[in-house]
Order: C-alpha cells, then sequence, then structure tokens
C-alpha cells in the first residue's frame, strides 16, 4: 500500500500536469478562434472557384489548359498534412492510418511519391519506402502563402512534366469542435463539371482571350485550393487540441479526487490506529493499579 507521502507527491504532480493541460487548451482556444475565422471567411472564395473556373474552361473547352488533362494514373503523388506537434487525439493517428491504406491499395497499380506537411508525416514515412519530394517538418503552422504556393507550383510542374499523372491531397477538414474529418481530394487534373450541365446553365462572353484568361487563372486556382486543405488543416488541429487538453484536465480531476480519498482513507486508519493503541495501554494501566 502507499505511503501518505507518496500519495500526497502523486497529486501534486497530477494537480501540476492539470495546470499545464489547463494553459494548453486556453492557447488551443486562443488559436482556434483565428484559424477558424480564417477558414470561414475564406470558404465562400474556395468554394465558389470550381464554378467559376468551369464555366470558363466550358467556354474555353477542355484542351485549352494542360493542367485539365486526364490520364491514366501510374505515377500518383500525394500530399500529406498533418501537424508538427502531438498532444491532439487522434489528430494525426488517424490521418495517417487512412493515408497508409490509400497508398497501400494505390502502389499495386501505381508508382507513389509524396510530398509531407508536418514532422508527424515526416517521421512516420520514414520507415515505409515510398519517395518523398518534398518534406516540410519545422514550423509547419507558420508556412506563408509563398510557401504554400510553391508547393502547388511544384507539383503542378511534376504533372506539366508527366512526372506524375495525379495529385492526391490528404488532410483533415475541420467540420466541427468535436472531430475533423478525414479528407482525400484530387488536386490535379483539375476537375470541371459536365458540359451539358455548363449550357444549360448558360455561359457568358469572357474578356481577354481563353488562352490568356486560363494561362492566370488555373494555377491561381491550384495554389488556393492548396491553401484552403493547409488552413482548413490548421483550424482542425487547434479544435482536437483543444478537446483533448480538456479532456486530460478533466481526467487529471478525477484522478485527484480518487487519490484524495485513498490518501484519507489511509489517514483515517492510521488515526484510528492510534487510538485504538492509546485506549489498549490505558486499559492495560487500569488492570495494573
Amino acid at each position: 500500500m502507499p505511503t501518505l507521502i507518496d500519495l500526497r507527491r502523486r497529486v501534486k504532480s497530477v494537480k501540476n500536469t492539470q495546470q499545464i493541460t489547463k494553459a494548453m487548451k486556453t492557447v488551443s482556444s486562443a488559436k482556434l478562434k483565428k484559424a477558424r475565422r480564417l477558414v470561414l471567411e475564406g470558404r465562400p472564395h474556395w468554394h465558389n472557384s470550381p464554378d467559376l473556373l468551369a464555366r470558363v474552361v466550358l467556354w474555353a473547352g477542355r484542351e485549352s489548359h494542360p493542367l485539365f488533362a486526364v490520364r491514366e494514373e501510374k505515377k500518383i503523388h500525394v500530399v500529406v498534412i498533418t501537424s508538427d506537434k502531438g498532444l491532439c487525439g487522434a489528430f494525426n493517428s488517424n490521418l495517417l492510418s487512412q493515408t497508409l491504406s490509400f497508398i497501400e491499395g494505390r502502389a499495386k497499380h501505381s508508382q507513389i511519391s509524396l510530398a509531407l506537411i508536418g514532422k508527424k508525416a515526416v517521421n512516420f514515412f520514414k520507415k515505409y519506402p515510398y519517395p518523398v519530394e518534398r518534406a516540410h517538418s519545422e514550423r509547419v503552422d507558420k508556412l506563408t502563402a509563398p510557401e504554400l504556393n510553391e508547393i502547388a507550383r511544384h507539383v503542378m510542374r511534376a504533372f506539366l512534366f508527366q512526372e506524375t499523372d495525379a495529385v492526391y491531397v490528404i488532410y483533415n477538414e475541420f467540420k466541427s469542435l468535436l472531430a475533423p474529418r478525414i479528407t482525400t481530394a484530387r488536386l490535379l487534373p483539375v476537375t470541371v463539371m459536365d458540359a451539358a450541365a455548363g449550357r444549360e446553365a448558360g455561359l457568358p462572353d469572357w474578356e481577354p482571350a481563353s488562352a490568356v484568361l486560363l494561362q492566370s487563372l488555373v494555377p491561381r486556382y491550384v495554389e488556393t485550393q492548396l491553401s484552403h486543405y493547409f488552413f482548413e488543416s490548421q483550424a482542425a488541429e487547434q479544435a482536437a487540441r483543444m478537446m483533448a487538453m480538456d479532456n486530460a484536465s478533466k481526467n487529471a480531476e478525477d484522478i485527484i479526487a480518487d487519490q484524495v480519498l485513498v490518501l484519507n482513507k489511509i489517514r483515517q486508519a492510521g488515526i484510528t490506529k492510534e487510538l485504538l493503541e492509546i485506549m489498549t495501554a490505558v486499559e492495560a494501566l487500569k488492570e495494573t493499579q
């Protein structure tokens, strides 16, 4: 049975841990507000961009830009977005498990290459034979727009030079505070709506010429979509960490209550034992008198 000093030390240790988890929850809550605002403000643009691009493509034709070319997926490039840090529940483990299943399923028929964003993804795929073309494992939460655009331009160059036939992005989409949704999105080739649906909707006349317009619009669209996936992942990460730290603080409270109860029982048992010894000594003195 543990001694009183051992129990007191454990209670103190758990209380110190609880203070840390509460502080981390507060920090994550502040970061979540900023990330959530960024995601919610950007979603109208991100979600309307495919429709706008589809209308332009239907006017100009699918063959108007090489990023629309659909080829047999013999070579696949997978972009994986995780976090640098842990303490966010199953945020990374669930994503990496699903990513591995996706890659192993495609590896039977295709050649796989990776672009990894986040230290957790970099460390995870070190033990697997899939080649890593790009890896960002330091200060991922501080990635700037030019750095994200460079990643997008890298995959676009690989697609244009036929080094890859398709680019997929796997990330955690921010849906609610309770749980993110693991999403697998095909970034390249760019997907457009059905031509018949576009004709029924009616297409405006565009200026300047289609080639000039798409030369600027399509790369920008790909960069925007990759940024969208990244910021969704950032918001989902902070939500997952906030919930994990909240649960850890509640668990610490339960552990403290249980340990204090045990401590009080042991202390009460010690007091009772001392009282019994005193009463026994008093009775023995009475008998000797």
